[in-house]
């Protein structure tokens, strides 16, 4: 996460709900509450995918990369917010504090990049974000999005969080689905190579893999 976007998303990671207001007066519902506990069978289709090194960039408190660990996956998790690392040293989850765009620990040496529970959205410049995201890949790796569960959406625009009925303060902000993704990631050197409907995941996610274009 973004040292611009860490700063609402720590009432969230405090509390057990809340929402994202986008200027254009759509209201998102977050589920921080599950981001703070264990990974579970929504996660499986994303999991399943990771056969070696993975950065799971704006990681919160850590889930993916403890259930990545519990895998013998090696793991670690990025995030500006000094909420999730405190957060994930109490659940032993190696991460970094640190702007997903700054210099990262293994820069082209992983095997996959993970943007996970709205992600995709930080800095509201999804082509840049993927960029990165490719960056950071090792050859043959492969990038992992939790996409939007309309397949055409594309906005882009600012948002701001809703914890405890207290607004926080605009941020650049993104939404984007599987056709839209499909339609952009070659502009950041990918494409996509297989996505998971709502109907095929858990919970109604939704998740593309992406490699190299």
């Amino acid at each position: 996460m973004t040292a611009a976007v860490h700063e609402p998303f720590d009432a969230l990671l405090a509390g057990r709900g809340g929402h994202l207001h986008r200027d254009d007066g759509v209201v998102v519902a977050m589920d921080p509450g599950r981001w703070c506990e264990a990974a579970d069978v929504s996660d499986g289709w994303l999991l399943d995918r990771c056969a070696g090194p993975a950065i799971d960039l704006g990681c919160g408190p850590g889930r993916l990369v403890v259930a990545l660990a519990d895998r013998g996956v090696p793991a670690l998790g990025v995030d500006h917010s000094p909420v999730a690392r405190m957060m994930c040293r109490r659940r032993g989850a190696p991460m970094v504090r640190r702007d997903v765009f700054d210099p990262l620990p293994g820069e082209g040496a992983w095997a996959h990049v993970l943007l996970v529970d709205g992600n995709i959205g930080v800095g509201g410049d999804p082509v840049r974000l993927l960029a990165r995201a490719a960056a950071l890949l090792a050859p043959g790796g492969t990038v992992l999005v939790e996409t939007g569960s309309s397949p055409g959406e594309w906005w882009c625009g600012t948002a701001r969080t809703c914890a405890d009925g207290t607004l926080g303060d605009p941020m650049p902000w993104a939404c984007v689905g599987a056709d839209a993704l499909r339609a952009v990631a070659p502009d950041a050197g990918l494409r996509v190579g297989s996505t998971s409907t709502a109907d095929e995941s858990a919970a109604g996610r939704c998740f593309a893999e992406l490699v190299a274009a």
